[in-house]
């Protein structure tokens, strides 16, 4: 059976923050926040990490990450270029922005033969998170990426569905005080399956409260802060790869055209089309440990401190790397 294998999402510059946060310390060891990304990957069992990265950043990214990491695990990497679109089709003129997550996870279609789990590069997630996405897709998913586990053979619910998981926060617990957010919102049945997720790209902090615009501030919905959000922490077999690719070809044609410089195709997108498709179910998986990450500039005292709290109640040790 194919281990799973870790696909690390950091081609994104960072454009709210100001520069390549990627490689940007959060502790006064110089570690950063991909480092305890790949140290609980690691501890929960993951042997193989692939980075997705832009082809521009790929000395940088060696160096302070890729070098550093690749005595404790086997790294690979995928780059995710803007001219990686469907035959026949052209760049719309004065397109820089890239094509969004499930067009990053495309690019490692060349790389991934099994299981993996997915996750941003500038997200902390925390260890707990790693061990129950590994253990699903230890457990779940065979040698060719496909389903060997999960319903029972023979039940009314036993189906070629492939299965997934992503594991699910808080709404309340992920947001920034410094701006807005991006995030899936998940709606979630009764035994914990994922019945569909939409993508706010505009949510921010509104006192005690939370809220979304989807037309630049003009007008603003109230969002229940208890809502689960994915944070792309997802878990997928081989098999999700040719969804995606089906799925962005579908978006280049139908949505491209009306909006050819700011389109993006979402990672939740295409999962929320499977499921209504009632191609696969997603298994959200709770995870107990509190999101941070480093969105914008301001976030990075708040980020330390919360590092140097998870070091001096034992999670981690000073230096993660000898």
């Amino acid at each position: 059976m194919d281990k799973p294998v870790l696909v690390i999402m950091a081609a994104g510059m960072g454009s709210r923050y100001g520069g390549l946060k990627q490689i940007d310390p959060v502790d006064e060891q110089g570690n950063k926040i991909i480092d305890f990304s790949i140290y609980d990957a690691i501890r929960a069992g993951f042997k193989k990490v692939i980075f997705i990265i832009k082809k521009e950043n790929e000395q940088d990214f060696r160096s302070c990450i890729g070098d550093v990491v690749k005595g404790h695990i086997d790294v690979e990497y995928a780059f995710q270029e803007l001219s990686d679109i469907p035959d026949g089709k052209t760049i719309p003129e004065g397109r820089v922005k890239p094509w969004g997550t499930a067009h990053a996870v495309l690019s490692c279609r060349k790389v991934i033969n099994g299981p993996f789990a997915v996750i941003n590069a500038d997200d902390f997630y925390g260890r707990e998170a790693f061990r129950i996405i590994y253990d699903f897709l230890d457990k779940t998913c065979d040698k060719n990426g496909g389903v060997s586990a999960g319903r029972t053979e023979g039940s009314d619910e036993a189906d070629n569905r492939a299965e997934y998981a992503m594991v699910g926060y808080r709404l309340k617990n992920t947001l920034t005080e410094n701006g807005y957010v991006s995030r899936g919102v998940c709606s979630i049945d009764s035994d914990g399956f994922l019945v569909d997720i939409v993508e706010r790209t505009h949510i921010e902090k509104d006192g005690g409260k939370a809220r979304f615009t989807e037309d630049d501030g003009a007008t603003y919905t109230d969002i229940d802060p208890e809502s689960i959000v994915s944070m792309n922490m997802w878990g997928f077999s081989g098999d999700f790869i040719s969804e995606v690719e089906k799925s962005f070809g579908e978006f280049f044609e139908k949505t491209v055209p009306g909006n050819p410089l700011k389109a993006e195709c979402y990672l939740p997108g295409v999962v929320d089309e499977l499921l209504k498709a009632d191609k696969a179910t997603v298994k959200v998986l709770k995870s107990s440990d509190r999101w941070f990450g480093v969105t914008y500039k301001e976030d990075k005292p708040f980020v330390m401190d919360s590092v140097r709290a998870l070091k001096e109640k034992g999670e981690y040790p000073e230096k993660l790397w000898d």
